[in-house]
């Protein structure tokens, strides 16, 4: 078995090509990844770089999490060249490039496939989990006091651009209800499982969790979305645009405070 920052994954693979579009990452490039013939176009690029003489390393990153999903990009040859220029194309800068990416391929998805959330909500409630889940009602707050509250920084424009997509998920629920199926309980059960089981893989027995909570708040959105992609994969019910939503609906399940923690008042950071 491969090991090393290079060691990808079968599962690491198939979502970061799905979720480029078989394009190039970089804004404004629409050349294909992947043709007839070959793959030659492509490279796999680390944002933290796989080697220390590599741009952008990072020493205490482990060669797991350098060669995860979340670290790497989809580049042609010649905009892989051009993000080695370190002051301009930070780690948060590609981290942007590629949500950004993602984020106009599914707004193109969803008009061009007008499915594709009912078909997520329907793959994600067939995921089967074990172990109950606290899915009780929530109070009102704001989206904004939210963010701040967990201390949200890499995600603020996914939530915020994907919070539009709220009422249209509503809506699919409310229909689903009607229709007596219980298909939204299950699919806050299972978002609000993977979120306490993140959750507690940071905080442990921490005196003061809210302080762990707050400096990972973004890794623990990303784990959330990933464990789902996984279990979809495992299940056998991966397909490309279904991937594309589940990040739509992590977001609305953070909406309903199913991901991160309510804010409360008179509790300052």
């Amino acid at each position: 078995m491969m090991s090393g920052p290079r060691a990808y994954t079968p599962k690491t693979l198939k979502r970061l090509f799905a979720l480029s579009g078989n394009q190039c990452s970089f804004p404004g490039c629409t050349k294909p990844m992947v043709n007839e013939v070959n793959a030659k176009d492509s490279n796999i690029c680390h944002i933290e770089a796989a080697n220390p003489d590599g741009e952008r390393y990072r020493e205490c990153m482990t060669d797991l999490e350098r060669a995860d999903y979340d670290n790497l990009i989809l580049l042609c040859i010649q905009h892989h060249d051009e993000t080695n220029d370190v002051e301009k194309y930070t780690v948060v800068a590609l981290k942007e490039m590629k949500k950004n990416h993602i984020s106009d391929l599914l707004n193109q998805k969803i008009k061009t496939n007008p499915s594709m959330l009912r078909n997520t909500i329907n793959a994600i409630a067939r995921i089967d989990m074990d172990s109950d889940a606290n899915t009780e009602g929530l109070n009102s707050f704001n989206i904004q006091e939210k963010l701040t509250y967990n201390v949200v920084k890499r995600n603020v424009s996914l939530i915020q651009e994907y919070k539009a997509y709220h009422h249209k998920i509503n809506s699919l629920y409310d229909e689903l209800e009607g229709q007596g199926s219980l298909k939204k309980s299950k699919i806050l059960h299972i978002v609000k499982n993977f979120y306490l089981k993140s959750k507690g893989r940071y905080v442990g027995d921490a005196e003061e969790p809210m302080l762990i909570i707050r400096a990972h708040s973004d890794d623990i959105i990303e784990d959330v979305s990933a464990k789902i992609c996984n279990k979809l994969e495992d299940s056998g019910l991966y397909e490309d645009d279904i991937i594309f939503g589940v990040d739509l609906v992590v977001v609305d399940a953070f909406m309903r405070c199913k991901i991160l923690e309510e804010p409360k008042k008179n509790d300052s950071k």
